[in-house]
């Protein structure tokens, strides 16, 4: 009975020539338009005019980003160092501050507990443009507009990060761990650090490159409360790059690929983090 059970039960099969087949095509597909990007930044303006445009990187990469990283209206070097700045502090923050809340919701009983989260969720509905002229008027009465604070400030703790921290620590880790550490006569805080953080490794891996990601290419909010500064974050220097009479898709395809090699290192270095991560959570 037990060797007919075994014979029926599924088995990883390997992937057919079609799977692959498509899997490559999506792939081709995904990377054209950085393959593209870089293409256009290695080349001279006669090349990007060329009709068929040319697909071969040319040999003027290094002219461009000297072009680019001299430019004295537009500081692209301090406005790498500001996009670095505040994506490493809000990161840092989302992961500490929205674990900790996560953790609070999903195994602390107190008053509220359900209506507080349900008022997280409910700000995931609102359009974050309908909160740009209320958060500039506060950032203004705090005299921070203009400065990396009012970047850094709103985006301290997200509530999408409230919520998935809350899910995966909800169905990752059993009641009856807290419980323990609780008996052995460990405080809240010390069960957060020596039980809990532990144990969402992959949960901090995914909601780390998730955040630093989308506050390394924030482009409204910066434009909003850095306009006029000198120094502002690299997609509004990309922008600045980008406006004016004559545009040179050379310069901007250019800086555009130093600000995107950052992004792509992190996913290099955490991809198998992000994988193990969404395959954990999905498992519980």
């Amino acid at each position: 009975m037990s060797t007919r059970l075994l014979s029926r039960a599924p088995q990883d099969t390997p992937g057919t020539w079609k799977s692959y087949l498509g899997l490559t095509a999506i792939l081709l597909v995904s990377a054209f338009p950085v393959y593209w990007m870089f293409v256009i930044a290695t080349s001279t303006d006669e090349a990007v005019m060329s009709s068929p445009p040319s697909v071969i990187p040319g040999s003027n990469l290094m002219t461009n980003l000297s072009e680019v990283f001299g430019m004295q209206d537009v500081y692209f070097t301090a406005s790498l160092i500001n996009s670095l700045i505040v994506a490493v502090a809000v990161t840092v923050s989302t992961l500490f501050f929205c674990s900790l809340a996560g953790f609070a919701f999903a195994k602390l009983r107190f008053k509220g507990n359900k209506i507080l989260m349900f008022v997280v969720i409910l700000t995931l509905t609102v359009p974050n443009q309908l909160g740009v002229v209320a958060l500039y008027i506060l950032m203004g009465k705090l005299g921070w507009n203009g400065q990396l604070l009012a970047v850094i400030a709103p985006g301290l703790v997200s509530a999408f990060g409230v919520f998935y921290m809350r899910q995966f620590i909800a169905h990752a880790i059993p009641d009856e761990l807290v419980e323990a550490a609780r008996i052995d006569g460990a405080l809240t805080l010390r069960i957060y650090w020596t039980v809990i953080v532990p144990a969402i490794r992959p949960a901090l891996a995914v909601l780390g490159l998730l955040t630093f990601v989308a506050t390394w290419n924030d482009f409204q909010w910066p434009l909003i409360t850095l306009n006029g500064t000198d120094f502002p974050t690299s997609m509004v220097a990309l922008s600045d790059l980008a406006s004016g009479n004559y545009v040179v898709y050379r310069r901007v395809l250019a800086g555009a690929f130093v600000a995107t090699v950052p992004l792509v290192v992190l996913l290099l270095l955490g991809g198998r983090q992000l994988v193990r991560g969404i395959m954990e959570g999905a498992l519980k």
